[in-house]
């Protein structure tokens, strides 16, 4: 370990990782489970992790005053509107999209 190394493992930022589905094998084994019934309940499992982990994170800075929030770069309106996307859509991702498009909006000048 160098000294440049960090001490502490950082996470990387999240993204939206969909898994591929597995590769038909050549033959079955006879006890070999449905491959994409495994990939599908992968699939749905990793949905609901990044949900509940939204929501442990972003759901309770709704207990802060707008002022805050705003302190921290949030909206309020903007987490309300995350937290009811449909599962299918990562809300986290979704939140730091809608996040640079008003960036973006604010930054650019009105004619």
């Amino acid at each position: 370990m160098s000294q440049y190394e960090p001490l502490h493992h950082q996470p990387k930022p999240t993204q939206a990782k969909h898994s591929t589905p597995p590769p038909e094998p050549d033959f079955y084994m006879p006890a070999m489970p449905p491959l994409g019934l495994i990939h599908a309940i992968e699939t749905l499992l990793h949905r609901y992790l990044r949900r509940r982990r939204f929501r442990q994170r972003y759901l309770p800075l709704l207990a802060h005053d707008d002022h805050m929030l705003d302190d921290m770069n949030h909206r309020r309106d903007d987490i309300l509107w995350a937290s009811r996307l449909p599962l299918k859509e990562d809300a986290e991702q979704a939140l730091a999209e809608h996040r640079v498009q008003r960036r973006k909006s604010l930054a650019e000048p009105s004619a």
